[in-house]
């Protein structure tokens, strides 16, 4: 199975796109959707999930139409960066199953439209390694990350992750680091500035000194169900990427500093799972070891015991989606 998925031929995508379509049929078969969190500091999540109320099945299919486009992005980008094959859907595979393991992660929530700016976010930041003039390509990062927390608050932290990471994508100058946090600001200047024009600007305000005196992190969101299928997505994960990633498979400079930076961005992934709310819809962590597992799953030799897991895995996923239904 896992060698099936190094190829891409258009049976690959065809399988793809049957296992997305069956592990979303019980969200559609149920016909109700969870809008999530209803804070007013994530506007552009409240604007776009307001343009969608008059319809649960449209707002879940906008939801399935994002899980498409982001696998799209996902997998071009661990294409582009050599961190699965040249020509592979192991990152569309990976990253399917990660994002719709459970039923509650197939839904309109938060995450799921922040994840979009979230990857685009990764991605500029990965092709700024090798470029002598990544700018624009920084502030787009920027510009993209305030995208992502005006739908998932919590994403805001990624701004500290690009500071810590530009170093290891040897654009590390104080200049270059205050790029993206320029792009950042200014998505923010323009929306406040809008809102002041238009809109009720001293409740906005209140509405962030409300969030920032308030979050705090907690263990809330956890209970002995998540956290068991933490243990089993997370350990078989990290396990495969230390001890079965680079088997036959020469890293280059650019790949392991793309790989350090992602494991930097591990650890803010873990830090998110404790902002409270539904673990499961503080999705950070299903992306990071979508990379992970994507890359191990790439360059491996002896799969067998991979495929094994794989398959058990698969199966468990599917008896939660249609039987237990614990998650």
């Amino acid at each position: 199975m896992i060698k099936f998925f190094r190829q891409s031929y258009a049976i690959q995508y065809v399988v793809i796109a049957l296992m997305a379509v069956a592990l979303w049929i019980p969200a559609f078969m149920s016909g109700t959707t969870a809008v999530g969190l209803d804070e007013p500091v994530i506007p552009l999540f409240n604007l776009v999930s307001g343009l969608l109320a008059f319809s649960p099945f449209v707002r879940l299919l906008f939801a399935f139409f994002l899980l498409v486009v982001e696998t799209l992005v996902f997998n071009a980008m661990l294409v582009r960066n050599q961190i699965v094959g040249k020509v592979s859907t192991m990152g569309a595979f990976v990253f399917v199953l990660l994002m719709s393991l459970t039923v509650t992660q197939t839904d309109f929530y938060p995450f799921a439209l922040s994840t979009i700016f979230i990857l685009l976010a990764i991605s500029n930041l990965f092709d700024v390694y090798p470029l002598p003039n990544p700018e624009l390509g920084l502030l787009k990062t920027g510009v993209f990350v305030a995208l992502a927390s005006m739908c998932y608050f919590p994403a805001i932290f990624l701004v500290l992750w690009v500071f810590i990471a530009l170093p290891m994508a040897k654009k590390g100058t104080l200049r270059l680091q205050l790029i993206p946090i320029f792009g950042f600001l200014f998505v923010y200047i323009v929306y406040f500035f809008g809102v002041f024009l238009f809109g009720d600007f001293h409740q906005m305000a209140a509405n962030y000194r409300d969030y920032f005196t308030s979050i705090k992190f907690s263990v809330s969101g956890f209970n002995l169900k998540t956290i068991s299928l933490l243990v089993l997505l997370f350990v078989p994960s990290i396990l495969l990427f230390v001890g079965g990633g680079n088997a036959g498979f020469e890293k280059t400079v650019e790949v392991r500093a793309k790989i350090s930076m992602t494991v930097v961005l591990l650890v803010f992934a873990l830090l998110l799972l404790f902002v409270g709310g539904n673990v499961l819809m503080n999705g950070l962590i299903f992306i990071v070891l979508s990379i992970f597992v994507s890359y191990a799953f790439s360059y491996m030799g002896n799969t067998g015991w991979a495929n094994l897991f794989l398959v058990v895995f698969l199966a468990l996923v599917f008896a939660n989606h249609y039987y237990f239904k614990l998650l």
